[in-house]
């Protein structure tokens, strides 16, 4: 059956009857409240209904009053103790202290006291409650509006039909308007010998709750993490692709059956015409999104959507269909500062000189203001010769600003008539060397309202270039040396910036995939920001001018090389401005990192969607307890086995209220409808 049938046919069960089955029986609460419920449960109940294992879904159905249609939802969490447990324990000690055999079927125990020692105490968590709405639909709520004594209740354990309509609805059920995807199926335990002979429940996900939205994966090393990554991105890639259709031709293929008819709604006009795909973009550390690999099988993202895919590199490759990102600093003016002044940031220069060169304006003015053009001229050319003296190569450029006739006429250089770089540095090392010398540079203040010749930014750049942080002193700073490791992100190439290129790309529909494997952690740092903020800047400058903005998705892997770590509070940092603002600029956050603590308690907070796999220590399960009910699967978190485990995880998501224990299915090229 196909899962839009399937789910169709599932809202319609009555879920009082379904997950009410006599087989599926478990026991008694003997305590109840807001929170939890303490089950009685024996030994024959567990084994009949297949186990009871930490985390399972357990119903408790309200018995006492005909015509109510209450249950409500339990999860197990650990075993609790029975008033009679101290005596069961001294009588067992006897029995064991006798040498007499109370197990197996050679068991010498009587008949009653076999039956008082099969007993034990449940703790359960309180979930919310199904109950059934005044339209007659079965509703989720995530509390508990009122409480009867623990005896009025009786406890089952969810299967097939019944399980299904937990884990895959929403606080309002499973509606036939938004239709899931499926993305694995229930898994309570590692261990699987009673799970191995239920019926296989599958989990499906709803794919608009990760668009616009923040979602972590957390995991170590080979949990499978990118496996859930790679599903991510294919069912964006299908709801993507429906915008490359008219309404018509979707009701007539009959695509809304197949991703959710709210995205089709969301994404479409009035008269059928088409709004705007999802863009997606990749920072791929490791290399394995936009590099072919043994893992993958013939599944890489960049070969299964090749049409959609383009592909850059931080260094030239051999492969074809590769972009390499490097910048023409001296023509894309404002792109090759911004990757310096990031560059001076993520390296931690906090000098006077240089924090002063960092907020120098390249940003050319407006035709009609003269003065400010002039100095603009020579700020321009300043900065590019302070390029050329760190070495970046460049073809024949010349320059061209005002200076002034005293010093043009001494040095015999005229910069207005237009100069070569070597010509123009000479220029402005005359000028800081002589410039309280000077008569037009000494007497200008008195007559321009004390206004210096060379306002701040000139005098920062004048520094820089000249290595001097005063007119006429020795050279005692590092100046336009401190440029000279960008000297590998320069190329002459007069192309379009390759932000810029991104930008339009990801403003298509199209999937960017961005491979940082080979630059070291500076590089790494340098271009992923420089990238998330041309298109952060788009969305809000959109936003702004309220111009639609498409959907676009930014992927991290190992993000915890580049967001800011767990104390960092500083909120202007792009990661932490999407977290926290992007959802009404339509960006998407999915970041995933072997550990919970690395990463910044505010983009922690701002996380709706979760996928938590293997962790190794308490400490990241303590930071984990901080957030929605994971504090229900700490211990079992910890708990790994490396050749049965990979992709088994915790998940909650947008539209669920509670998290489900899941084992997510292998990426394939085909996706199951």
């Amino acid at each position: 059956m196909k899962l839009t049938e399937r789910i169709k046919s599932e809202a319609q069960i009555d879920l009082f009857l379904e997950g009410k089955r006599k087989e599926d029986f478990v026991g008694r609460p003997f305590y109840i409240d807001y929170d939890k419920a303490f089950i009685l449960i024996s030994d024959s109940k567990k084994y009949r209904v297949g186990g009871v294992p930490q985390g399972s879904f357990l119903l408790a159905y309200y018995d006492n009053e005909d015509g109510v249609s209450e249950t409500l939802l339990l999860r197990a969490i650990q075993t609790t103790k029975l008033p009679t447990d101290n005596e069961i324990v001294s009588s067992m000690i006897e029995y064991y202290k006798d040498n007499i055999n109370t197990s197996g079927s050679g068991s010498e125990l009587d008949d009653f006291t076999r039956y008082e020692f099969s007993f034990s105490g449940l703790e359960c968590r309180i979930l919310g409650s199904f109950y059934k709405g005044s339209s007659g639909k079965v509703l989720f709520g995530a509390d508990v509006e009122n409480f009867y004594s623990a005896h009025n209740y009786s406890v089952f354990k969810p299967k097939g039909k019944a399980l299904d309509f937990i884990v895959n609805g929403n606080e309002e059920g499973i509606i036939n308007e938004e239709i899931y995807k499926k993305i694995g199926q229930v898994r309570y335990s590692s261990t699987k010998r009673f799970q191995e002979n239920d019926e296989e429940v599958p989990v499906s996900i709803l794919p608009t709750d990760f668009l616009g939205k923040r979602t972590a994966l957390f995991g170590m090393t080979r949990t499978g993490k990118s496996n859930t990554v790679k599903k991510v991105i294919q069912q964006t890639v299908e709801m993507s692709n429906l915008a490359n259709h008219t309404l018509e031709e979707i009701t007539q293929k009959q695509y809304r059956n197949e991703v959710g008819a709210k995205f089709v709604l969301n994404n479409f006009n009035n008269d059928g015409t088409t709004k705007y795909p999802v863009g997606q973009i990749i920072f791929d550390i490791n290399g394995e999104y936009a590099n072919a690999n043994l893992q993958d099988e013939g599944t890489a993202i960049f070969e299964l959507f090749e049409k959609d895919v383009i592909r850059y590199s931080v260094v030239e490759k051999e492969e074809p269909g590769f972009k390499v990102m490097k910048v023409n600093f001296y023509e894309q003016l404002t792109a090759g500062f911004n990757l310096i002044e990031n560059h001076f940031r993520n390296t931690g220069e906090s000098s006077d000189y240089v924090n002063a060169f960092r907020v120098v304006s390249l940003e050319k003015p407006e035709d009609h203001d003269r003065s400010a053009k002039t100095r603009y001229d020579r700020k321009k050319a300043a900065y590019l010769c302070c390029l050329k003296k760190a070495g970046f190569p460049t073809n024949t450029f010349k320059v061209k600003f005002s200076g002034f006739k005293e010093l043009n006429d001494e040095i015999g250089i005229d910069p207005s008539k237009g100069i070569s770089l070597e010509d123009a540095s000479n220029w402005f090392e005359q000028l800081w060397d002589k410039y309280k010398e000077l008569k037009h540079t000494s007497e200008y203040p008195k007559k321009n309202k004390g206004k210096e010749w060379a306002d701040e930014e000139l005098k920062a750049l004048l520094t820089f270039l000249t290595m001097k942080k005063q007119p006429g002193a020795n050279p005692t700073v590092s100046g336009y040396k401190k440029l000279t490791p960008l000297i590998r992100l320069h190329t002459k190439s007069n192309n379009n910036p390759f932000e810029e290129d991104i930008l339009e790309h990801l403003r298509i529909g199209k999937i960017v995939i961005v491979d940082l494997s080979q630059g070291d952690p500076d590089i790494q740092a340098l271009y992923s920001e420089q990238i998330c903020k041309r298109i952060f800047e788009d969305a809000m400058s959109r936003f702004i001018g309220t111009k639609p903005n498409n959907f676009v998705q930014f992927y991290f892997e190992e993000a915890h090389n580049l967001f800011p770590k767990k104390d960092d509070k500083d909120l202007s940092q792009i990661y932490n401005r999407i977290a926290k603002e992007g959802a009404k600029l339509n960006l998407g956050l999915i970041y995933a990192t072997q550990e919970v603590s690395s990463i910044s308690s505010n983009i922690l907070k701002n996380t709706q969607n979760w996928f938590i796999a293997h962790l190794n220590n308490e400490d990241e399960t303590k930071e984990l307890r901080k957030y929605y009910d994971f504090a229900d699967f700490t211990s079992s978190l910890i708990k790994f086995s490396s050749s049965n485990d990979k992709g088994f995880v915790r998940m909650k998501t947008y539209s669920n209220s509670f998290v489900v224990p899941v084992q997510i299915d292998k990426f394939s090229a085909q996706e199951d409808a």
